[in-house]
């Protein structure tokens, strides 16, 4: 009951209160290169490709969100009819609500909409040490994931009344759960970044990609804070922007990466893109149209991806593939 009262009491704060960072995601270091003579046409572009061997129409991955309550679950089926639409993955939020209170697996099912999209299953790494690999991998299947995204969230977590605050040995659980499963194995922050060094220990753990998830979008110790009221203000802005984040790990690892924190823009994630991300994430954008209708989420995601679109032209970009390196920092 703990876990879902907190899971309510996010969507609530970051539904009507100032949740984001003050300090931004660090794009706009970074620019594409104007192709003026792009020899081409806009209906050129392909924007399809896959990841982790499935199929995506457009290389934009719908973040976790949230799961355990009822609220959380309109959400998830609307953003996976969006999904389902678009031909987009997503993914559902900690499933650690629903491994503890099985009733609540409900509010993290959204097969029945959207049958052959990819979806990520979430866990919490200090959880993998609390329910065990076997708990964990049943979780995932229950509600028919494709690949299972373990979070880091160490900043979360100090924010929190209860929030766990030891993390040794968090390493060697992700090892085990690699280990204990098939199932690919995507590692994510919530909001503070993975430095290069730290996505190195990762690939060499086995991880199937990385998700950076930096600082600029949505701070997660101000979301807590708001919550416990614990003072840490000059915590809030706590982490590695997304785009610095980024360029770290796509020069120090090789698996694939998905930018998230902060993208705004089809013309951000155009960067992401460019700068060696396979996918690029978003998630409060998406929020309040999702608990209205998946036709709101679908419309907010297609401005996006026609300005996604429209940046690759004029970087005379014809797929994602052509898109690679055409950046420069400011």
């Amino acid at each position: 009951m703990k876990t879902q009262k907190r899971k309510l009491d996010h969507l609530q704060v970051c539904l009507t209160k100032d949740v984001g960072f003050r300090k931004t995601s660090g794009f706009e270091k970074y620019e594409l290169v104007n192709n003026a003579l792009p020899e081409m046409n806009l209906d050129d572009v392909d924007i399809s490709g896959r990841f982790l061997g499935k199929p995506f129409s457009a290389p934009v991955f719908i973040e976790a969100m949230t799961g355990g309550t009822a609220l959380a679950g309109k959400i998830n089926r609307n953003l996976a009819k969006a999904a389902r639409d678009l031909g987009l993955g997503m993914g559902v939020g900690s499933q650690r609500a629903m491994i503890e209170d099985p009733r609540l697996a409900g509010t993290y099912r959204v097969r029945d909409v959207a049958p052959d999209i990819f979806l990520a299953g979430n866990i919490g790494a200090t959880q993998i040490r609390e329910f065990g690999v076997q708990k964990i991998v049943e979780a995932v299947e229950r509600i028919g994931a494709d690949a299972l995204a373990i979070h880091l969230n160490a900043a979360q977590e100090i924010a929190q009344d209860d929030g766990h605050v030891d993390w040794k040995g968090v390493l060697e659980s992700i090892k085990s759960l690699r280990s204990g499963t098939r199932i690919p194995i995507i590692v994510k922050e919530v909001g503070c970044g993975i430095s290069g060094e730290v996505a190195v220990s990762l690939e060499k753990a086995g991880v199937s990609a990385i998700d950076v998830a930096g600082a600029g979008g949505t701070s997660w110790i101000k979301v807590d804070s708001l919550i416990t009221r614990k003072p840490l203000e000059n915590l809030f802005d706590w982490g590695i922007p997304t785009a610095v984040s980024l360029e770290q790990c796509a020069r120090s690892v090789r698996i694939p990466l998905i930018a998230s924190g902060g993208i705004r823009s089809g013309v951000e994630s155009a960067k992401a893109l460019a700068m060696g991300a396979s996918l690029a994430g978003m998630a409060l954008p998406l929020l309040k149209p999702a608990t209205k209708s998946g036709e709101a989420v679908k419309a907010v995601l297609e401005k996006h991806i026609g300005e996604l679109e429209k940046s690759m032209f004029l970087v005379g970009a014809r797929n994602l593939k052509e898109l690679k390196g055409k950046f420069y920092r400011v």
